[in-house]
């Protein structure tokens, strides 16, 4: 399959253009200008001129491709994350940039499966009920940008494509929010937003890209994407170890609930992801935390 990636420099990107060629894809990235092509090079893929908001460059970037894998993001770093105008530009990559990519597909008719990145904090505090694509969803500041999204390529499924959106569990790994954390555990920091019995879905990137390439060959539809739903006190006590401290602090639930966008941390979530297994026979290499995801 010929397959365009957006976001390939990024921390799911990377892995998702290495699993592609290793599994024979002839695989491409956009670059908005030249200036790029080195960065897009080092992940192995081709590069492709084009914008993420502008759609006939976009458009022309897509020819020649079956599939384009949209993983872009532009998450702040952890001080900017605090408030909510430091979303703002991840929120325009999400929205705008949704807009253009199904707008430019609509231009290009050999693409014919198309695959959104998403976040599974989307969801409502369920306790400790399994949540699954039909649970509900608490909709608030910086995450709702992701429905926008995912509602954006949906449209191109009643037009005959294949329009896959994923809900992608919290991301742990050698990513550069996982380092910070790490980091700042070893200052004091918490490990763990809420409750330590709470439930939370984490997903190490390379299993993250992995399941968005399995994807690929799922009917249009809406899926989870995580490893096995794990305690908070699970996590951070396999985060505490890769930091070298001996228990993870946690910040109080009630106190999170009124920190802005630290709320959404807060929820207890115990997100499953049985759909995309079931229809495509993906599983998490690293199905619960531990020394391998650092």
């Amino acid at each position: 399959m010929r397959v365009m990636v957006i976001g390939a420099t990024g921390v799911l990107g990377r892995p998702l253009v290495r699993r592609l060629l290793a599994e024979g894809h002839e695989v491409s990235g956009l670059a908005r200008g030249e200036d790029r092509f080195a960065a897009v090079l080092a992940t192995g893929a081709k590069p492709a001129t084009g914008s993420l908001f502008d759609v006939d460059s976009l458009a022309a970037a897509l020819r020649g491709h079956d599939a384009v894998v949209n993983v872009a993001t532009r998450i702040p770093d952890a001080r900017r994350a605090m408030r909510l105008s430091g979303w703002a530009e991840n929120d325009r990559v999400r929205i705008d940039g949704s807009r253009t990519l199904a707008a430019a597909v609509r231009q290009v008719d050999e693409v014919g499966v198309v695959v959104q990145e998403g976040i599974s904090f989307v969801y409502a505090d369920g306790g400790d009920r399994e949540l699954d694509e039909d649970a509900p969803l608490s909709l608030r500041d910086n995450i709702a940008s992701s429905t926008v999204a995912h509602a954006n390529v949906a449209e191109l499924a009643d037009e005959g494509r294949t329009a896959i959106r994923l809900r992608i569990g919290n991301l742990v790994g050698e990513d550069a929010m996982t380092t910070t954390m790490l980091a700042a555990a070893r200052r004091g920091a918490p490990l763990i937003i809420g409750r330590r019995t709470d439930w939370t879905a984490p997903i190490h990137p390379d299993d993250a890209a992995a399941g968005a390439i399995a994807a690929l060959r799922a009917p249009s539809g809406v899926y989870n994407l995580a490893a096995d739903p794990v305690r908070k006190r699970e996590l951070g006590a396999a985060m505490a170890a890769a930091a070298g401290v001996r228990r993870p602090r946690a910040l109080p639930k009630w106190l999170a609930n009124r920190l802005g966008v630290m709320s959404v941390l807060a929820r207890s979530q115990r997100v499953v992801s049985t759909r995309l297994t079931e229809a495509t026979g993906w599983r998490p290499e690293r199905p619960v935390p531990g020394p391998s995801w650092f």
